[in-house]
């Protein structure tokens, strides 16, 4: 499995989580608190932290295409979530 993460700096951090979480539990099976959440996505989970300093996402695929796929689905939902703050695109590593 390959694993690549991202932080998102917000005060809001706690909200996106809870809006991905919501809006992704309409197709997968999703579980989330204030803190944490975790999205069945198709191509492999998706794992978001929620803390004063932002919001961290970790996606996991069994391969690149999948991993592709995982970043761009949480990174295009977070990104209009937050379309007031005007987010740059996200820095992933792996």
């Amino acid at each position: 499995m390959l694993t690549s993460t991202a932080h998102f700096p917000t005060a809001q951090g706690s909200r996106y989580l809870q809006q991905l979480c919501k809006h992704f539990a309409h197709k997968v099976s999703v579980a989330y608190d204030e803190r944490q959440g975790r999205a069945e996505l198709p191509p492999g989970p998706a794992l978001m932290s929620a803390d004063a300093a932002g919001l961290t996402l970790k996606v996991t695929a069994p391969d690149e295409e999948g991993l592709a796929r995982a970043r761009f689905i949480v990174e295009d939902h977070l990104r209009r979530f937050a379309f007031r703050e005007e987010p740059a695109p996200l820095s992933w590593s792996a």
